[in-house]
């Protein structure tokens, strides 16, 4: 990694930025700084003439990935080309959302990257960090927000349950709903900001912008559909879709639930969002040195998961999907991770990751061993991350008691044979109306299935009151499925042959996963 002295105060901070703009460039092609510089003059284009430059605040997402390390160093060398130009710039705001499936070694490659970019003592850069709902200044020693684990452990719980630990919804959900709530609480702060640059190209931009004004109407709020065209029209109907999830996943008097979960789009209506993808087309192979001598990068063995560096939830669903085909279809776990693993290996080529990279994920699954081996690892992550544990993770696969426990007596015959002749006083406690806990002969019951699905009689009870969406059976009902609505259209998954017993007939099964396009926040 470049080392550089971190300069004091009474430095002329020209001078740091000039070289930390040689240190940059030093990386990058004539093609790449060229590309920079045709990106910054139309960044500035942006800006209203009648002020000063250094009065506007451009917003980027650091999610700690390799891409939004590659988003976050082009608009630094931005900055910093603007600052050479014209002797003032733009400030820098970057804005990190914390959650549980974030390990310490993306923190660390963040801190990384901003020591190298010189961010930490540049008076024209704020850093930012959303832990907890709570926005703060970034810090590498931050301290786990016990709220934010609590809601994000009870979210996968219950939305795995409702669609029989689907892996899309089950993780991605209520993380892409907290990431644009960070885009609000980081533009609204202080006195807002002017741009948020997107690496989305524009037919991406207009995909996704269609795609969130499809699933508003399908919301039904009898509300006017907001113009997602602007920033806090667009923020403003995310939140409502997030209003509308959330009350179908806690139920209608829920208001504590819905209400913790908001997205801010009270953001300053002058806020508008800025595309660097015509300008830059980053692959990280052909930026290898950049990202990991440079920037100090490293591929942490839990933080790079198939398709994302920063998160280790990929891994955790190839491992969902061993159990299931162990537990469930009666075969064997690595059956089960092997086709969750060429999948994930086709979206990484889809996604022309370097072969290297591709290969470096195979390697874990060669063999026995080192399938045993990421077994241990994404069990004991799970339970770090989440405090969820391979018995609970398994309850929501066979998602027992959604559907007024429809599922319930198969469950208790293959997974929990002592409690098999109670289903039907099981579901009788379940159907209960009663918001308190059970007391006398029942406490035992219900202190039983609140271990062995790791939630509370309360919503045990949410999920029997409401109906399961398995992958075999979405779409047969008539009713507005929003948590359907979400996945329509989702890129994220695939079609797979599969077996659901040891020697049955081969058959087609959807299968989700975790891949994004370059989003600026990865």
């Amino acid at each position: 990694m470049s080392a550089m002295t971190t300069a004091g105060p009474g430095h002329d901070i020209g001078r740091r930025r000039e070289e930390y703009f040689g240190a940059i460039r030093a990386f990058l092609t004539a093609d790449d700084l060229a590309s920079a510089v045709t990106c910054a003059m139309r960044l500035r284009a942006e800006f209203p003439a009648d002020r000063p430059l250094s009065a506007n605040v451009v917003l980027v997402a650091y999610g700690g990935g390799k891409d939004s390390s590659y988003t976050v160093t082009f608009v630094r060398l931005m900055q910093l080309i603007i600052d050479r130009l014209y002797g003032e710039t733009f400030n820098l705001r970057t804005v990190t959302n914390w959650y549980p499936g974030m390990p310490r070694a993306v923190l660390e490659n963040i801190d990384r990257a901003y020591r190298a970019l010189g961010l930490y003592d540049d008076p024209g850069c704020e850093l930012l960090l959303v832990n907890g709902g709570q926005l703060t200044p970034f810090h590498i020693e931050l301290m786990r927000a016990p709220e934010t684990v609590r809601r994000v452990r009870l979210d996968m719980l219950m939305t795995g349950h409702r669609t029989a630990g689907d892996a899309r919804p089950t993780f991605c959900n209520t993380c892409n709903l907290a990431m644009m709530n960070a885009f609000g609480l980081a533009a609204r702060h202080g006195r807002g900001v002017d741009v948020i640059i997107t690496g989305d190209s524009s037919d991406e931009r207009r995909s996704y912008l269609r795609w969130v004004a499809r699933v508003a109407m399908r919301v039904g709020t009898n509300r006017p559909l907001a113009r997602t065209h602007e920033c806090a029209s667009f923020l403003g109907t995310v939140n409502r879709i997030a209003e509308a999830y959330f009350t179908d996943i806690y139920g209608d008097n829920a208001d504590a639930e819905v209400r913790e979960r908001a997205v801010a789009a009270d953001v300053p209506s002058r806020v508008r969002f800025f595309s660097i993808y015509d300008d830059t087309e980053y692959a990280s192979g052909e930026h290898w040195d950049l990202l990991t001598k440079f920037l100090g990068f490293r591929f942490d063995d839990i933080a790079f998961s198939f398709t994302e560096s920063d998160c280790g939830n990929p891994g955790l669903m190839a491992h969902m999907r061993g159990l299931k085909c162990q537990h469930i279809y009666g075969r064997s776990y690595a059956e089960g991770v092997l086709e969750y693993v060429d999948f994930a290996v086709s979206l990484m080529r889809e996604k022309h990751f370097p072969d290297f990279l591709v290969e470096k994920v195979r390697a874990r699954y060669a063999s026995a061993g080192t399938i045993e081996q990421m077994r241990e690892a994404m069990a004991r992550y799970s339970l770090e991350a989440f405090g969820v544990n391979d018995e609970q993770l398994l309850c929501m696969l066979y998602a027992p008691f959604g559907g007024k426990a429809a599922g319930l007596a198969r469950y208790l015959a293959e997974a929990q044979p002592q409690l098999a002749g109670r289903a039907a006083e099981i579901a009788e406690l379940l159907a209960a109306h009663d918001p308190a806990h059970p007391t006398g002969p029942r406490a035992e019951l219900c202190h039983t299935l609140e271990r062995i699905s790791g939630l509370e009689i309360r919503y045990l009870r949410q999920l029997y009151a409401s109906p399961v969406r398995r992958a075999e059976s979405a779409g047969d009902s008539d009713q507005v499925d929003i948590i359907g609505a979400i996945l329509e259209g989702d890129p994220h998954k695939a079609v797979i042959k599969t077996r659901h017993s040891p020697d049955g007939p081969f058959v087609e099964e959807l299968i989700s996963g975790r891949l994004r396009a370059r989003h600026p926040g990865r």
